[in-house]
């Protein structure tokens, strides 16, 4: 049994998801084998160096799990790209590429954030871009920790203004772009975040039926994971 889930969005300012997170963690997850997070795990992350009590109680929680025997593994979204080995060396968690191919005795998946093929968003690709980059990183890693810190409250003032006035729709990953990622991952089952469009879609790609399922993002008083049994997908609320 393994779990798929993204785009939880974790801050201290949002306790609901914090609590299904936690919860979840030390039950329900427990009982399979892996537990693939596609990115967005936190609303911001702005260096592994910062010294944040909340940050280290998740980090707690998830090498918890690990320790329990689940295996946990991490991919970058748009939110946290900037984690690096030493918060997932502490998490217990393993940090994959995007896309990752993950091939099962019984099914092959193409894991990914998502956000790479929502290229209509030529703004947001700039972005993205711009972020990416390792020399970037590198000269945002090496400014003051009360710089960063600073910088990453005002993201987040940003994301809660824009939650409440409804003023941000993310885009859509483009139709022909997503046809092709799929041929060039031998048309697997792609699961991916990053869209807060929770949906399964059929794509007919050089005849071949691939599905493509889209992971919800969590709120403050629901949540939901991707569940692979070894036969089939579903959807499970974490409760």
């Amino acid at each position: 049994m393994i779990f798929f889930i993204s785009d939880l969005h974790l801050s201290p300012r949002s306790p609901g998801a914090t609590r299904l997170f936690l919860s979840f963690l030390a039950g329900r997850a427990r009982q399979a084998e892996a537990l693939y997070i596609l990115g967005d795990l936190f609303e911001v992350w702005v260096g592994d160096d910062i010294d944040d009590p909340y940050a280290a109680q998740i980090a707690a929680a998830l090498r918890a799990a690990s320790n329990a025997g689940l295996k946990i593994c991490f991919m970058h979204g748009n939110r946290d790209f900037a984690i690096g080995e030493q918060f997932t060396a502490a998490a217990g968690m393993t940090l994959l590429p995007d896309p990752y191919l993950l091939d099962l005795p019984e099914w092959s998946f193409v894991l990914s954030h998502g956000d790479a093929l929502c290229i209509d968003d030529h703004a947001y690709m700039a972005y993205r871009a711009k972020v990416r980059d390792p020399e970037w990183q590198r000269k945002m890693r090496a400014k003051p920790r009360f710089l960063r810190s600073l910088l990453g409250r005002y993201i987040r003032w940003c994301s809660a203004r824009r939650k409440r006035d409804h003023a941000y729709v993310y885009a859509d990953l483009n139709g022909p772009a997503t046809d092709d990622f799929l041929r060039e991952h031998g048309y697997a089952t792609f699961i991916h975040g990053h869209t807060h469009r929770p949906e399964k879609h059929d794509h007919i790609v050089d005849g071949i039926h691939v599905e493509r399922w889209v992971l919800s993002d969590w709120h403050e008083e629901r949540a939901e994971a991707l569940l692979w049994d070894g036969e089939q997908l579903s959807r499970e609320a974490i409760v």
